[in-house]
């Protein structure tokens, strides 16, 4: 990494209040909405998929244009460059010192995660999840012809919590991976040390492996701070496999480049044996945007929008916590809140309608993240500020009888 200074915001040109028009444009998010939920582009809200609707850091957007520029995209020759940036990055804004062998670069984290089933587990083996939690990992799971072995997180009090006491009495021996979700995606949670050390110690109770997927880690707001599990426990080392990626982050999921760091060598060499039988690797632009990424330019977006993120937050929270019965669990990370409706007394196709048809806002359905989000909806509001006060406006109106 050079030792350049970086831009600031405003010689960045950094405004997460600019309008992007993201319909017609083959975005998942705005294009695909209208088929799932039944809301319309034209004047619906997008606020269910995790990416956002900001432009990325200009560092990304000049490294992708010199390569459009240049207009030959042959094999790439040295990721040394990439592999350094990932290493800085860890670092610098993490605290973990990482090599740059251990690094392998997937097509996403999903991919990763199907890698590591593929790779670690037979089929018929548990992997346990802890609900209700990002929906790909059971989707994931059932595809490879492994057994989904929930263990319910426990709402106390708007805050999520593991209890490992009732996750011992679950475990039939016939689990051999769990996969942690650090920060937590949908309830916000940052795992506070001893949190993690307990499932550290829950894994080596059961012989199990742990994938810590730590797509957030970047996207944590003050007051709380984010531990890499490799901090953690030097005594998991030989049964953990951590994946991360700039995708949430910097809103380059397009790209669709994560990484899987492994420490251990043994694991390693597993892991590194199943890429090469796949025949897995990068691509030109994810690689290139990384390491334009994780940068100090990048760094000094990622704190912008990390603020901005924050002032969303309090906006959403306080707009839909004053519609009686309508609880927004109190995030510590991400931009996807949680929300539940279970005091309103409504069914969960009740509520599900008045916020797609009379609000008309597509948002992610609580039960496809397994137990424990029955009574619950995700808002996405990784967006200008402008959408999520027209978001909490039309919430409070289709819930108006309750006022």
């Amino acid at each position: 990494m050079d030792g350049s200074t970086p831009q600031s915001p405003a010689e960045q040109h950094i405004d997460f209040d600019q309008v992007i028009d993201r319909r017609n444009t083959n975005s998942n998010k705005w294009d695909k909405m209208e088929r799932l939920y039944g809301v319309s582009a034209d004047d619906g809200l997008a606020m269910w998929v995790a990416d956002m609707d900001f432009r990325s850091a200009d560092c990304i957007v000049r490294a992708a244009r010199e390569i459009a520029d240049f207009g030959v995209f042959g094999y790439m020759d040295d990721e040394a460059p990439y592999r350094a940036a990932i290493c800085w990055w860890m670092q610098n804004r993490h605290g973990w010192t990482i090599d740059p062998d251990w690094i392998f670069t997937t097509t996403g984290l999903v991919n990763a995660v199907g890698l590591c089933l593929d790779t670690y587990t037979k089929p018929g083996d548990g992997v346990v999840i802890f609900t209700p939690v990002y929906h790909a990992f059971a989707r994931t799971i059932t595809a490879a012809g492994r057994r989904v072995a929930e263990c319910p997180l426990v709402n106390t009090a708007g805050r999520y919590e593991m209890d490992f006491d009732a996750y011992d009495a679950q475990m039939t021996g016939g689990e051999t991976m769990l996969i942690l979700c650090s920060p937590h995606n949908p309830g916000g949670r940052v795992w506070t040390r001893a949190e993690l050390q307990g499932l550290a110690d829950f894994a080596k109770r059961h012989d199990l492996m742990i994938v810590s997927d730590e797509i957030h880690h970047d996207l944590v707001f003050a007051g709380s701070q984010h531990i890499p599990m490799p901090l953690v426990d030097t005594g998991i080392i030989d049964r953990l496999i951590m994946l991360t990626a700039p995708s949430k982050t910097f809103n380059v999921a397009g790209n669709h480049t994560g990484n899987v760091i492994i420490q251990d060598p043994d694991l390693r060499a597993r892991f590194k044996a199943r890429m090469s039988a796949l025949s897995l690797a990068g691509n030109t632009f994810g690689t290139a945007m990384t390491t334009a990424a994780y940068s100090p330019e990048g760094a000094v977006w990622v704190d912008a929008v990390v603020a901005y993120l924050d002032e969303n937050r309090k906006l959403l929270d306080a707009g839909l916590n004053a519609i009686p019965g309508v609880t927004s669990m109190a995030m510590e990370a991400t931009y996807l809140a949680w929300v539940d409706f279970a005091g309103t007394g409504m069914s969960a196709e009740e509520f599900t309608r008045r916020v797609n048809e009379n609000a008309k806002i597509a948002v992610n359905l609580g039960p496809s993240f397994g137990t424990g989000g029955e009574t619950f909806l995700r808002f996405n509001f990784g967006t200008r500020r402008a959408l999520v006060q027209e978001a909490v406006e039309r919430m409070q109106a289709a819930f108006d009888d309750l006022q």
